[in-house]
């Protein structure tokens, strides 16, 4: 009977430690994923800080090789997906925070709103993030992963299009539109593959490039690398980088040497900035003020337009013709620029020699819904032309139907039919965009009747001085440079702003200023290779990366 009862109490011991050994191990395991699910996300917060207007691009090589070690060990598909996921809700949580600043300006009505802007919308593009890092787990762990990885980043990436009305905002290639001449030479290669594209070979280099690097400073410090454990291999990536880099580089260049504006010069703009606070504008405060201010500001520009000298760059500047340019939705008096011809008239007076004006203002359809609109007046005040806002801004103009509650008033407005040219008398043709549209890559031009300019009116005075307006700003940059053509924005807060075909700035008018900006625009490019085929470009090359990726090379057969 002792020996059964030594016995008894050696086994209530053993499974005593057993048990307590296991809750050990179940509280350390949870204790790491916990620290694995901040981890991911606090790395896509950081990557937040490549995009405009920071652009610390140093910060990738760092995040995405973080990202990039848990997909290589993670388990299975479904733990691959959920840091794939925490790391997306992180970044575009990071990115996206100045969306409260709109509901802050109606915070007495919509309070309790304020923390979904920029949570939602990072919740909704999580998964935008989680289905790539699944579905690279179809390559073996190691270099093809990430490079599966990096192409099904960008191909999902391209597919925000596709939600809702589209939310194509920040798209990693954009961190390249770096303010200046060395923003000029790094974006020249979305002329050929988009910002999409571009959104490739960033999130590779930041994969591949960073790995690398981490790697030799393990095998400096005596740790075992990641990996590319082999110095040959860890020189082979950088000579591949610097191989890209350098014809990118040599390409960008010699398209800003040998390619050159063609056919008749874009008119003389006259962008005006009336910097009216949101505040007054969603209280129909001082409408007789905003409006005389609009008035004087654009008599002033288009004195300026006619009186300016001839310009060494463009001898023929005198004899252009004069446009202006307001923001969006700037006329104070809702449909009143529609039904009022004296509103018109009393506009195009106030600008003796212009001849035409681009008015951002509301517009009543036949069907009593309100459009988001820019209406072409005439110099006698008639409306030439009118395009309504195609690509309207989800939970801000329109509602989802599946919303159960009623944010947007009345639903929303309605949508137009899609980018269009304007043939206006005696003005080269051009493109008009409203706003949140010229963040559509490949989306903002009608393909079948190419314009000569493109003229985008807008209103960033919901988002205040946040980075929301300089992301927005960079994508009118990208949209010159993948079209080649030449871009004037008039912004009613800031930045009004004028671009090249080349993406270089002509004039800016910064954030929080009164004033216009008079600028004649110089002509067209010859189109480039994305304007003539669009998203398909990088498209079929992010396809072809990732099929590469899931190719197993032949082994060679030993003799």
């Amino acid at each position: 009977s002792r020996t059964v009862l030594s016995r008894l109490a050696f086994w209530r011991t053993a499974t005593t430690r057993a048990s307590d050994e296991a809750l050990k191990e179940r509280q350390q395991n949870r204790i790491a994923r916990w620290r694995q699910a901040g981890l991911m996300l606090g790395m896509g917060v950081l990557s937040a800080l490549a995009l405009p207007p920071v652009h610390f691009l140093p910060i990738l090589l760092i995040t995405f090789p973080a990202l990039s070690r848990v997909l290589n060990r993670a388990p299975s598909w479904k733990n691959a997906a959920w840091a794939g996921a925490l790391f997306g809700f992180g970044f575009y949580a990071a990115n996206l925070y100045w969306l409260v600043n709109a509901v802050m300006i109606r915070a007495e009505e919509f309070w309790w709103f304020v923390p979904f802007p920029s949570l939602g919308c990072a919740l909704i593009l999580a998964p935008m993030v989680a289905a790539p890092a699944a579905l690279c787990r179809l390559a073996p762990a190691g270099p093809r992963r990430i490079l599966a990885f990096a192409a099904s980043w960008t191909l999902f990436d391209m597919g925000r299009v596709f939600l809702f009305s589209g939310f194509t905002w920040n798209p990693l290639g954009s961190s390249l539109a770096i303010p200046g001449t060395v923003g000029d030479v790094f974006i020249q290669p979305a002329a050929w593959i988009g910002v999409d594209g571009l959104t490739f070979f960033v999130v590779l280099g930041a994969l591949f490039g960073g790995e690398a690097l981490q790697d030799a400073f393990r095998a400096r410090a005596g740790r075992p690398c990641q990996l590319f454990p082999r110095r040959a291999d860890r020189i082979r990536v950088a000579a591949c980088a610097a191989l890209i880099i350098t014809i990118s580089l040599t390409a960008s260049m010699v398209r800003l040497k040998t390619v050159h504006p063609a056919g008749e010069p874009g008119p003389i703009t006259v962008l005006v900035q009336g910097n009216v606070p949101e505040t007054e504008k969603v209280g129909h405060l001082n409408p007789r003020d905003i409006f005389m201010r609009y008035l004087h500001l654009t008599a002033d520009g288009v004195l300026q337009a006619r009186d300016q000298r001839p310009h060494p760059a463009f001898p023929d500047a005198i004899t252009r013709p004069i446009v202006f340019l307001w923001p969006e939705t700037s006329f104070p008096g809702s449909s009143l620029l529609q039904d009022s011809p004296r509103a018109r008239q009393i506009i195009m007076e106030w600008a003796p020699g212009a001849d035409a004006g681009l008015i951002g203002a509301l517009r009543v359809g036949e069907d009593g819904r309100y459009r988001n609109s820019v209406l072409a007046l005439t110099p006698n005040g008639d409306i030439a032309a009118f395009y309504d806002k195609a690509r309207l801004v989800p939970f801000g103009e329109y509602q989802p139907p599946f919303i159960p509650l009623q944010i947007v008033p009345q639903g929303g407005m309605a949508a137009g039919p899609g980018a269009q040219t304007w043939h206006l008398p005696g003005i080269p043709a051009v493109g008009p965009l409203v706003c949140y549209e010229v963040i559509f890559s490949g989306l903002t031009v009608d393909e079948h009747d190419r314009p000569r300019w493109l003229a985008n009116v807008t209103n960033d005075g919901w988002f205040g001085d946040s980075a929301g307006p300089r992301q927005h700003l960079s994508s009118v940059r990208l949209r010159a440079v993948e079209e080649g053509l030449p871009i004037a924005r008039a912004a009613n807060t800031g930045i009004s702003i004028a671009y090249d075909g080349f993406g270089h700035e002509l004039a800016r008018l910064g954030w929080g200023k009164t004033g216009t900006l008079v600028v004649p625009l110089p002509a067209a490019l010859p189109a480039p290779l994305f304007a003539q085929y669009g998203r398909s470009l990088p498209a079929l090359l992010s396809l072809a990366a990732f099929l590469a990726a899931l190719i197993r090379p032949r082994r060679k057969l030993k003799m």
